[in-house]
């Protein structure tokens, strides 16, 4: 599981941390990802979070800047979440799962 610390950048001004906001049946919990991570990664520590048992079913979404829901099913949606919240200079990165 990710380290749950304050996120940040280095000196050099590179990402080390995502700052990650899970909402799910009505709870909010958040946490940090490296900015490098594989989706079945996410899918595990978000299956942790939420106390998902191994069998449980679950989409993963994230919001973008429109506040539309995006879906991440693979390592390019992942990847792609990723970049538009570096490149955008999110807060945090909003996941919610279903």
């Amino acid at each position: 599981m990710p380290a749950q610390t304050e996120g940040g950048a280095k000196d050099s001004g590179e990402l080390t941390e995502i700052r990650v906001k899970i909402a799910y049946s009505g709870e909010v919990y958040i946490t940090y990802i490296p900015p490098c991570l594989e989706v079945e990664s996410l899918e595990q520590e978000i299956r942790a979070i939420c106390k998902f048992d191994a069998s449980q079913v679950f989409t993963v979404k994230w919001v973008d800047e429109e506040g539309d829901p995006c879906t991440i099913s693979s390592q390019q949606e992942l990847d792609e979440a990723l970049r538009l919240y570096d490149l955008n200079k999110d807060s945090e990165l909003t996941i919610h799962g279903k």
